[in-house]
């Protein structure tokens, strides 16, 4: 049987720009992850033993000498973290998948183990899960839909007028229908949008196409830190300030969601505005977030026109053209689309996660600005995270 995974490049950047940190930085760290999926009444059961064969094949992967090169090329990584992933390989001893015992349908997928050796397992194991279940559920799929709705979205992005400097990125790595058609996706924007494509999340994909890999933190990044050493409430300040002694202003993008936009702006003070090249939303309601970021770049004496705002919230191409429509002339944007290009071929596409949960055996959260997308089970933890940073 063909393995999903071929590559371990075939996941997002921001998965290696905070496995140097980690490596660096934290590399004692011990966390765990938790998979959900959010569509309802799905099961997942009948693929736990394909889901466990495909880990177990990710397993047996190693970086090659031409991907150890790609990587060495990229201005940001250094060349003892490539040499680390020289002698790097997933491990399936930290990885546990089972029924589970909440729900008749549900599984668990549980990944317990160092941070530096488990970060790589997220973003590869949800396409797994992902290309299973479809193929499973619509083995002889016809792709025509699907190429007719993606045409459809190149043609109005591309032949819409005013629109012509706004670009896209492909960020659909986690939940796409399948890595055959990610990378046909990914070669259909390369064609029909030229230079509207700014990149791709995924490093293999941008690697093979001659794509930018685009990305900097995820949540997991600033939601281990609330364990990492400094005080609960200076968790985010130190998460910033780790990423910066890190990269010294390179991968300047800061993740504004993971306690709300109201606790970001407190912490986010002249000197990370000034430090870093934009801010990223992922979650909550977009226009007024923006318009907030920049009104607060403002106060704080840096010209809004020189900072990005990067928007990866459930995007569609209409819902792109209406922020770039609002946003243009303010700031510089960008815009990171996901299953909407990568998992809208007909059938209902999975809301899938794995989340870190706990780090160095405490509870980890985030606080969601958009309910339903938080996710901790202990929820005197997460009311104490709430009062720590002032969150009604």
């Amino acid at each position: 049987m063909p393995m999903i995974i071929r590559s371990l490049l075939d996941t997002d950047l921001y998965k290696f720009s905070m496995m140097q940190v980690v490596l660096h930085q934290h590399p004692a760290a011990q966390v765990e992850y938790r998979f959900k999926c959010r569509t309802p009444e799905v099961n997942l059961v009948p693929y736990i033993a394909r889901i466990v064969e495909e880990i177990e094949a990710l397993c047996t992967l190693r970086f090659s000498g031409e991907e150890l090169a790609y990587m060495r090329s990229q201005r940001f990584l250094s060349s003892d973290f490539v040499d680390f992933l020289d002698l790097f390989h997933l491990n399936s001893k930290y990885v546990r998948v089972e029924p589970s015992t909440k729900a008749a349908g549900e599984i668990e997928i549980i990944i317990t183990g160092p941070w530096l050796h488990t970060i790589l397992f997220e973003v590869p194991v949800l396409a797994i899960v992902n290309e299973i279940y479809f193929e499973a559920r619509h083995p002889e799929l016809d792709m025509s839909e699907g190429r007719q709705r993606l045409r459809s979205k190149i043609a109005l992005l591309r032949d819409t007028d005013g629109y012509e400097m706004c670009r896209i990125a492909d960020y659909g790595t986690r939940r796409r229908f399948s890595r055959a058609w990610h990378e046909e996706v990914v070669t259909t924007l390369k064609d029909e949008l030229g230079s509207q494509l700014a990149g791709t999340s995924n490093v293999w994909l941008a690697m093979r196409h001659g794509l930018t890999p685009l990305g900097s933190m995820a949540h997991e990044f600033l939601q281990a830190f609330q364990s990492l050493g400094p005080r609960l409430r200076d968790s985010q300040v130190a998460a910033f300030e780790g990423w910066a002694k890190e990269y010294r202003g390179d991968l300047g993008i800061a993740l504004s969601d993971v306690y709300g936009l109201d606790a970001f702006l407190r912490d986010f003070d002249m000197y990370f505005c000034k430090l870093f090249d934009g801010a990223r939303h992922d979650s909550g309601e977009p226009f007024q977030w923006g318009d907030r970021v920049l009104a607060h770049y403002a106060a704080n004496r840096v010209d809004p026109r020189t900072k990005t705002l990067v928007f990866s919230d459930g995007l569609d191409i209409p819902r792109v053209m209406k922020l770039y429509s609002h946003f243009r002339g303010r700031c510089q944007l960008a815009f990171g689309v996901g299953t909407n290009l990568t998992n809208d071929v007909g059938p209902e596409a999975l809301q899938v996660v794995i989340k870190m949960v706990r780090c160095n055996g405490q509870p980890v959260a985030k606080l969601s600005d958009t309910p339903g997308k938080s996710m901790c089970d202990d929820l005197e933890y997460v009311s104490y995270l709430r009062r720590v940073f002032d969150i009604a």
